[in-house]
């Protein structure tokens, strides 16, 4: 027996010098996914000018299918997290979506490669007297950008929440994920620029199979650093937890709460506990009555599921105020290009601004300021205050500079319009950089912040879904920005083909007023918010 108990012990010792090898930031080198970064920018910042020039798809249209683009790669990350957080762990699935995005990369490199897969050019981009994209070019394209958009979506935040899963100290995935993004924002930066200028200045085909040789080795660098990741152990289907919470309560709501902790099933906890007064409808899925047994998981359930349905539903208020405050970022986004494209793209007597690449001024503001307030503004804060800026704090911060981006959006718009009606005139491409800049300046605010809001306040089972809960909301922005434009060419002539004949000014003044509106909507959520546990 006791030669059983020293084995046994040993094992232990074993295991828990084994746990203790793995994790930490050794792990962050491997984990950065630098190049899916470098690719998904390469890809994405230029997709609307390819469109229109090599695909012959007239403005409007093109940011639309970009639109598509970028809301189906922030989309399917939500799908990708369930299936880790529910069955496979944060490594298979984004190895998996790697493979999947340098296959679609590749596809789509082909589009560009091979001339009988793109239409026939013609002298006037966008004209009627253009040949068309046939059935066969339109499915290589689609599927090309369906499956990069997949893979891309499905490793960025897995591998976000794998890398934050290696870190003991609950103060650290903070720190993580300010310099996950950071560099996130780097190499995206190079792709806007040093991607998007090979695109124009050498050959498409050479830019698109950069993208995919940078996929390539981003895959091998995180399998090299497999064997330093901490093992996962998926907790099952949290979203089924959810559901049977639901179920569970509103099967037993004629049934009367109680205040005594044994009429509460624990499960296999060993301390019984009463369910939190708030939100006490849902206590019943707890409460054990008659007929109730384990068995029976659709009438009865934990007290800590009950509790971890609870915090899902109460920050469920602040995600949706999330959503208005990306959808002003994703219309910018787009219409930014189209603007890019009608000014004067020239800075210098040598040097033409590439109309793909004048996004770039968001990251590369947001990378900048980022490291700014985690290296200077948040120990500055944290000295005169005595504590560090709540992850609320720096997201309501964000809310304000969006909605002073789009401010200097609409009123620029309305002095280039001016230009060219009176004096047929383009404005120079660098009056666009300001208002790029604050909405940069906002995102480096309140996309960590957010990232990592969810990731401390919602269960540790829905790890992975809760750093996904970004990505969905940007996903649906970008959807809802693409409906918002199909509605405003509807019901107005603000967004004909040609913009220079448009009133773009009005859509930004539109994203103003619906940016203060949800403004307003965030502060009311922020103020009833309690936080389950302090960052």
């Amino acid at each position: 027996m006791q030669e059983m108990t020293g084995t046994h012990s040993s094992h232990s010792r074993e295991e828990e010098a084994q746990k203790n090898m793995c994790g930490g930031w050794t792990t962050f080198p491997f984990i950065i996914v630098a190049g899916l970064a470098l690719a998904s920018s390469g890809i994405g910042a230029n997709l609307i000018v390819y469109l229109i020039q090599e695909f012959n798809i007239k403005s409007i249209t093109a940011a639309q299918i970009s639109n598509v683009f970028n809301g189906s790669t922030t989309l399917f990350p939500f799908i990708a997290a369930v299936v880790a957080d529910s069955f496979f762990g944060s490594f298979p699935v984004a190895l998996v979506s790697s493979s999947v995005a340098l296959l679609g990369t590749v596809i789509f490199a082909l589009t560009a490669s091979i001339k009988s897969l793109r239409p026939e050019g013609c002298m006037n981009k966008g004209s009627r007297l253009c040949e068309a994209p046939s059935r066969v070019q339109y499915g290589v394209l689609y599927t090309g950008l369906t499956l990069a958009a997949i893979g891309f979506g499905g490793m960025r935040f897995t591998t976000a929440t794998l890398g934050a899963n290696q870190l003991d100290n609950p103060e650290q995935p903070a720190v993580f994920f300010n310099w996950f993004f950071l560099t996130w924002y780097v190499f995206s930066v190079a792709g806007f620029t040093g991607i998007v200028y090979i695109q124009v200045n050498v050959s498409w085909s050479v830019g698109f199979w950069i993208c995919a040789a940078s996929i390539l080795i981003d895959v091998m660098v995180f399998l090299v650093g497999y064997r330093y990741y901490r093992p996962e152990n998926p907790q099952g289907s949290a979203l089924v937890d959810l559901a049977r919470v639901v179920v569970a309560s509103v099967r037993k709501w004629k049934s009367q709460l109680s205040s005594t902790t044994h009429n509460y099933y624990s499960g296999s906890v060993p301390v019984s506990a009463v369910p939190g007064k708030r939100l006490s409808f849902f206590n019943r899925a707890a409460l054990v009555t008659e007929g109730d047994s384990i068995e029976k998981s659709w009438r009865l359930c934990t007290v800590q599921q009950v509790e971890d349905f609870k915090k899902v539903v109460g920050i469920l208020p602040l995600w949706t105020s999330s959503i208005f405050l990306s959808t002003p970022i994703a219309m910018q986004n787009s219409l930014s290009v189209l603007q890019a494209l009608v000014t004067d793209d020239h800075i210098g007597p040598h040097f033409k601004f590439p109309a793909g690449s004048i996004t770039v001024i968001v990251l590369f503001s947001a990378a900048i300021f980022l490291f700014l307030l985690d290296r200077v503004l948040c120990p500055l804060y944290q000295k005169l205050v005595g504590k560090t800026p709540t992850p609320l704090q720096r997201i309501g911060v964000g809310h304000v500079f969006n909605i002073l981006g789009m401010v200097v959006s609409a009123i620029v718009e309305s002095k280039r319009l001016k230009m060219f009606h009176d004096r047929n005139k383009s404005m120079s491409i660098l009056w666009l950089f300001p208002q790029l800049v604050l909405v940069g300046v906002g995102e480096a605010f309140q996309f960590p912040a957010q990232v990592a809001l969810y990731y401390q306040q919602l269960p540790e089972s829905l790890r992975s879904t809760s750093t996904a809960m970004i990505s969905l909301l940007i996903g649906i922005a970008f959807y809802l920005s693409t409906a918002l434009i199909d509605q405003v060419r509807t019901s107005t002539h603000w967004l004909p083909d040609d913009i220079n004949f448009g009133r773009v000014d009005n859509v930004y003044w539109m994203l103003v007023i619906l940016g203060a509106i949800n403004f307003v909507y965030y502060l009311a959520c922020a103020t009833f918010y309690k936080y389950h546990h302090m960052l």
